[in-house]
């Protein structure tokens, strides 16, 4: 059925961004080094990981809304995304 795919493909993006977790923890550990040895702004680095996860997580849904057959909601969704972005880079 249709709509126990949407909830199985849903479950294994969960599962699959929990695994990745492991894989970014490390990637954050670099940059903390980056910033101390580099005297880096720590607030512009933040904005900058949450734009990646927020982009990310964008993606991931609207791909889920356009194999579920709403890709006039996956569009909406970029476009909030893609607001919700700008409006965290000048806040």
């Amino acid at each position: 059925s249709k709509d126990y795919t949407v909830i199985l493909v849903v479950f294994v993006c969960c599962m699959v961004g929990t695994a990745a977790m492991g894989y970014l923890q490390r990637v954050i550990e670099f940059v903390e080094k980056l910033i101390a040895a580099g005297n880096l702004n720590r607030d512009l680095i933040s904005i900058l990981f949450k734009a990646v996860g927020i982009g990310l997580l964008t993606e991931i849904t609207s791909l889920i809304c356009t194999d579920s057959g709403n890709a006039a909601l996956a569009k909406s969704v970029q476009l909030l995304a893609s607001a919700v972005i700008l409006w965290l880079s000048f806040t």
